[in-house]
């Protein structure tokens, strides 16, 4: 790919992945996910990794309807209208104001500055939103991409975490007061 292209910013909007659709998905079943989604989806939405995490959240949602504003979209690339990737935070703020980034670009689109549109999205949503107090980012501490991605964004390291299932993660933290005064904002 010609390097001045990457090097143009990317934009991306999120089109709403609702309980049904991340049913559909955690299912293994992308043409049902992809309609009630409204885009066309890839390969990437019903990966292992995908389908727990898209179960996870219409569990979520099932749950607790009044996290969808919160919870993971598909990332559209502005204005071509390719999905890139999904994104969102684990649910609404919590009762100290902390919400949680996630988001995962789909392999194709790797590297070329959607991770970072991504998550400058999310954190102007989560500095709109007056109950935000903090925006946290767990990575794996093997994830140099992601490690990358959120340098220079104001994140301070807060501690570690580990599972079996994911290994040794960071975690970082920035104040939404921080975000606010970024000119990314």
């Amino acid at each position: 790919m010609n390097n001045e292209l990457l090097s143009i910013p990317k934009r991306v909007r999120f089109v709403e992945l609702s309980a049904k659709a991340l049913r559909a998905l955690a299912d293994g079943d992308l043409a049902g996910g992809s309609a009630e989604a409204g885009v066309a989806l890839d390969e990437h939405f019903v990966g292992d990794r995908a389908r727990w995490i898209f179960g996870h959240r219409a569990d979520q949602l099932a749950a607790d309807p009044s996290a969808a504003p919160w919870t993971t979209r598909a990332a559209v690339s502005e204005p071509d209208g390719a999905v890139v990737g999904d994104a969102g935070f684990h649910g609404p703020p919590d009762e100290a104001g902390v919400v949680e980034v996630g988001y995962t670009v789909v392999p194709a689109y790797r590297r070329q500055g959607y991770a970072r549109a991504m998550l400058t999205a999310l954190l102007v949503r989560a500095a709109d939103e007056p109950r935000v107090r903090t925006v946290r980012a767990t990575i794996r501490s093997d994830n140099q991409a992601s490690l990358a991605t959120i340098a220079g964004f104001g994140f301070t390291r807060v501690g570690e975490r580990g599972n079996e299932r994911d290994g040794l993660s960071i975690v970082f933290e920035v104040p939404a007061d921080v975000i606010k005064a970024s000119p990314t904002s």
